[in-house]
């Protein structure tokens, strides 16, 4: 995360180098990385941005916890972009080529690691609930409401954002020349086991059985119209296995790359670890800023609140409902009605009059 490419150094910066020093690997891509961040950067964060209004819009018009879910996952991708990408790269690498204080550099190691957890254990909640709402959904209608989703996706937060402070001691692959010691392969396996093999096993297991229930619905509901509510449930289904799978192709590179540097080569020292690792971070980073496209693909609620964001025009906040002067009229009616069907119950219930019980003389 924090361990961005090689920089080139300076003529007078070269003749004081040590020898191990002089023995670091080269960047390959050159200015590839700078030119892919900043594009990834001007076009991630307006996108995601535009998804976190949508999704505002749509969590208060339909008060579903899936929104609120989303949203949090769209908020961790923005903090991941601004402190990855932005300061880590750009600016602490691109600009000042990591000349700042270490403190600084170890302070912006623990932000970033932070932000990146945050941004993939905001999709566990979401993963859970919808398994929840498919397996259990009586319990999903008693547990589900958007003020308990707002406390776990706060929750998640602070566990997330606690669990990038150890990382303050993280070291720098691309400049550090001796071997990876105990902490460095300490604190590897935690980020690796973190942001890829415990989330990966969570995903695997619940999409499992949400695909299971599924396919156990749609054999038991032979007729068209009672297969109707299931394919609504698997449009939402189908946006989860996108993220998880997106999640896990882009991140799955960079898992090998890290385990490799720290048993096979050094990133510093082979050339070769050094440009798989430069790509397997873009490939990394590439997954703050795809999950808009899914949500246009697989949802219709939301590319229409889209379109109206994009458009200027102001949706409906709340679910829509039927207008005063469009009320009174049927009110009026109803009202009408259920006073002549009284006086008609009225009249059949009250008894006849002594005039109309006397008989005929």
């Amino acid at each position: 995360m924090i361990d961005w490419p090689n920089v080139t150094a300076s003529s007078y910066e070269e003749l004081v180098l040590k020898p191990e020093e002089l023995q670091r690997s080269k960047c390959v891509l050159g200015f590839i990385p700078v030119i892919y961040y900043s594009v990834l950067l001007c076009v991630g964060v307006p996108v995601n941005i535009l998804t976190a209004v949508a999704l505002c819009r749509l969590a208060c018009r339909t008060k579903k916890p899936l929104y609120y879910y989303l949203l949090a996952v769209t908020g961790s991708d923005i903090l991941s972009q601004l402190f990855i990408i932005f300061v880590g790269f750009l600016l602490e690498t691109a600009v000042f080529h990591r000349d700042v204080p270490t403190v600084l550099l170890h302070v912006v190691s623990a932000a970033e690691f932070a932000a990146n957890h945050a941004s993939i254990w905001s999709t566990i909640p979401l993963t859970v609930d919808r398994y929840v709402a498919l397996c259990h959904p009586l319990l999903h209608r008693q547990i589900s409401y958007p003020a308990r989703a707002r406390k776990i996706i706060a929750a998640v937060l602070v566990l997330s954002l606690t669990s990038g402070i150890p990382f303050f001691w993280w070291s720098d692959v691309w400049r550090d020349s001796h071997l990876p010691t105990v902490l460095d392969a300490v604190l590897i396996w935690t980020h690796v086991t973190i942001i890829y093999f415990l989330p990966c096993s969570i995903f695997l297991v619940l999409n499992s059985l949400i695909i299971r229930k599924l396919r156990i619905r749609q054999r038991q509901q032979p007729c068209q119209e009672e297969r109707g509510p299931p394919r609504r449930l698997g449009k939402t289904t189908a946006m989860l296995l996108a993220l998880t799978s997106v999640f896990s192709v882009l991140w799955a590179p960079r898992t090998v790359v890290v385990i490799y540097h720290l048993y096979v080569s050094s990133v510093h020292q082979d050339w070769r670890v050094h440009l798989a690792y430069d790509l397997s971070n873009m490939l990394a980073m590439l997954n703050t800023a795809v999950n808009f496209f899914l949500y246009c693909f697989v949802s219709r609620p939301f590319r229409s609140v889209v379109r109206d964001i994009v458009l200027l025009r102001g949706g409906p906040l709340h679910p829509r409902r039927p207008l005063p002067q469009q009320q009174a009229p049927n009110n009026a009616s109803n009202s009408s009605l259920y006073s002549g069907n009284n006086k008609r119950s009225r009249r059949d219930s009250t008894p006849l009059s002594p005039r109309r019980n006397r008989k005929p003389s």
